[in-house]
């Protein structure tokens, strides 16, 4: 879970004009903290299927989302993709 002053700052850093909370690049960033608490969830509670396939749903939306910005913004996606550390 994560605070709303993480979700505060997440907005400020990836927005994209002044008022933005919606973008794809705010999305994919709150998607991939959030992705990060339940994974280190997961490192500890091998068992917990129901966070698991919660986990699955939310990597889903995230590729659905990269998919979206890497067809719409190239430049966009790349910075976002190197900011977040996702593909290496």
């Amino acid at each position: 879970m994560i605070t709303a002053e993480k979700r505060k700052e997440l907005i400020q850093t990836y927005r994209t004009h002044e008022g933005d909370t919606g973008s794809a690049q705010v999305q994919i960033a709150i998607l991939t903290e959030r992705i990060n608490a339940i994974n280190a969830h997961m490192g500890q509670n091998k068992k917990d299927f129901s966070t698991k396939r919660g986990l699955l749903k939310l990597v889903g939306r995230r590729n659905r989302l990269l998919r979206y910005l890497r067809r719409t913004d190239e430049d966009g996606y790349k910075k976002l993709i190197q900011s977040l550390g996702l593909r290496k």
